[in-house]
């Protein structure tokens, strides 16, 4: 990591940032594990892609989840009769069905971001207000400097803090 003048960053300051992106990391793995009776890493992966990009085929979850297309398959079966999924026919392709979440699915998406929302809020909240402005802008402009040197936002249910339609996202 180097600063604007390209001397490198000093190693407290990444540190810092560590240990920041310890904390945010803690938050998505917590929100994961209040719903492992529910659903598996694999399957909250699958909701979370449709919930971000719309209804998929199996086919296009298997890419894109980066499995076998017959383990995208069990997945969304299961999904399915979970009750979190929905099969729609395509109206591209009768032959094909695409996979949108059912009202317990977005429940479930949802309640995960909404975990991790109100955990950060509380942290947030217990920053003095009168350093809130800096912390803020500090996030932000980190963020924007790493979106600009190619770090695009997560997708990855395990990892994801917002949906891009939330309008709170970037």
């Amino acid at each position: 990591m180097t600063t604007t003048d390209d001397r490198p960053a000093p190693a407290a300051d990444l540190d810092a940032v560590l240990r920041a992106a310890n904390v945010l990391l803690g938050v998505a793995a917590r929100s994961v594990l209040e719903v492992e009776d529910t659903v598996t890493s694999t399957q909250l992966r699958a909701l979370v892609l449709i919930a971000t990009t719309g209804a998929r085929t199996p086919g296009e979850l298997a890419t894109e989840l980066g499995v076998h297309p017959s383990n995208a398959t069990r997945t969304c079966e299961r999904l399915v009769r979970a009750g979190l999924v929905d099969r729609s026919e395509d109206p591209g392709d009768r032959r094909s069905v695409r996979l949108v979440l059912s009202a317990d699915g977005s429940a479930l998406v949802e309640r995960v971001l909404g975990q991790r929302r109100a955990a950060l809020a509380e942290v947030l909240a217990s920053i003095p207000a009168s350093d809130r402005p800096a912390v803020t802008a500090a996030f932000d402009a980190f963020a924007r400097t790493a979106e600009a040197h190619g770090s695009a936002p997560v997708t990855d249910a395990r990892f994801t803090l917002v949906l891009p339609a939330d309008p709170s996202a970037p």
